[in-house]
């Protein structure tokens, strides 16, 4: 179901009317300049204006309402691109998300990327603060992935992987690592990471000669795959909206003065990918 966008802490009134889809920004400014806008009553003109859970706002003398918020939980196949379209022709999630329901995913854009032939666990939101939250480094967001080895994964390559390798001259932040099962053409194991460079996973494996076989994402922050089939989607439990609720709040109070709640990254509707979202598995 979905649920109308909150937001519990003070934000800029141009960036309330981008959300509430009413304009861009810098359209949004021009109007509250020119005296088009009113809150709970009184005009407003100023730019630095902030409103809060609670107030009426209005444009043109009509009462601004915010979009609702959704997310749902897509089990991307292998096969299938993380993108709204694609210029080969080949199938996008937009693609499995039009096939369950309709023209309602047209707002709808995928939270980070899982490569062409990775599946597992993908969120799909209207919401780009959401998005930034979940995706943005800063915030260390954990990921888990299954992956399948070749060959089997000696102890020692186990300690390295979780201590960090270098990638590119750059040490990989230390992961979770746990074996699920070892043969001797083949290793299972559970890698946990929390930050999101070019195609990570598979790089890592590679460095310690170990290439995959398969990968699949099992959980995105407070949301698992569980056993939801490939190319279906559902929505979230109660358990995982809340999370996603305290997550986007805490984003929202550890942004710093570099980025405050007023300032954070477009709405999911500009189909702009948040700044430093490169996990790509």
């Amino acid at each position: 179901m979905a649920e109308r966008t909150r937001f519990t802490i003070v934000m800029r009134l141009q960036r309330y009317l981008a959300l509430a889809g009413i304009a861009s920004r810098r359209a949004a400014e021009e109007l509250i300049v020119a005296g088009k806008v009113r809150v709970n009553g009184k005009l407003v003109r100023e730019l630095g204006s902030r409103v809060e859970d609670g107030d009426r706002v209005e444009v043109n003398a009509k009462t601004v309402v915010m979009p609702q918020r959704e997310v749902l939980v897509l089990h991307k196949p292998l096969g299938v691109v993380t993108t709204m379209s694609d210029p080969e022709g080949r199938r996008t999630v937009e693609d499995i998300v039009r096939e369950h329901r309709g023209a309602r995913s047209a707002r709808l854009v995928p939270v980070g990327r899982l490569d062409y032939d990775t599946s597992g666990v993908l969120l799909l939101t209207n919401d780009g603060d959401l998005a930034y939250a979940l995706t943005h480094p800063r915030f260390g967001v954990d990921k888990v992935y299954r992956a399948t080895l070749r060959g089997r994964l000696e102890p020692e390559m186990v300690e390295k992987l979780r201590r960090g390798i270098f990638l590119e001259g750059r040490r990989t932040s230390p992961a979770m690592l746990r074996v699920v099962s070892v043969s001797r053409d083949r290793s299972v194991v559970d890698l946990t990471l929390h930050e999101g460079r070019y195609r990570q996973v598979r790089r890592m494996f590679e460095v310690v000669g170990h290439p995959l076989v398969s990968l699949e994402r099992l959980r995105f922050g407070p949301v698992s795959l569980g056993s939801l089939r490939p190319a279906h989607l559902r929505e979230l439990t109660p358990s995982e909206r809340k999370a996603l609720d305290v997550l986007l709040l805490n984003s929202r109070q550890n942004a710093g003065p570099a980025k405050s709640a007023g300032d954070s990254r477009g709405d999911a509707g500009r189909k702009r990918r948040p700044r430093g979202d490169t996990q790509r598995h």
